[in-house]
């Protein structure tokens, strides 16, 4: 498989699951806000809008490279009703995908604008691992139901 086509399927990857999961973090935004945690219904709303914003770009650069968007279908994912349970399921998400991003980050090197995107990308989801692993030990330290006071 030459490089190029490697980038536009690993491109088509990231539309095909970051689509799901932006979704996913817009339904649970939905759910975090009928149970009153504010907090957290804003900010997975904001991060569905930046995911969608990777997919249109890693989209725009499938097309750029001369490759075809497809529309795939997808895992069914779990929406958890339980803000905890969620920060623990999202956080094993931002680390399994980071594991592979990186292998593709790594082989964008040479196509610099397709490395400028995932880098970017790499970056929001690190940025998202770590605060999700801040909440985990931050539960820790104040306890859930100070934990969950705080989302409101």
């Amino acid at each position: 498989m030459s490089d190029k086509a490697k980038l536009i399927e690993g491109l088509q990857f990231i539309v095909t699951n970051l689509s799901q999961q932006a979704d996913g973090h817009a339904i649970q935004s939905r759910i975090f806000a009928s149970q009153g945690f504010s907090k957290l219904a804003d900010k997975y709303a904001e991060h569905a809008d930046e995911e969608r914003g990777y997919v249109k770009q890693c989209i725009d650069r499938i097309i750029d490279l001369g490759g075809e968007v497809k529309i795939e279908a997808k895992k069914e994912a779990p929406v958890c009703k339980d803000a905890l349970e969620f920060v623990k399921y999202d956080l094993q998400v931002s680390k399994d995908g980071l594991a592979w991003l990186a292998g593709l980050v790594e082989a964008a090197r040479d196509d610099y604008k397709t490395f400028e995107i995932l880098k970017e990308y790499y970056k929001d989801e690190e940025e998202d691992m770590y605060w999700g692993e801040g909440q985990l030990e931050l539960v820790k330290v104040i306890g859930k139901e100070n934990w969950y006071a705080a989302q409101m």
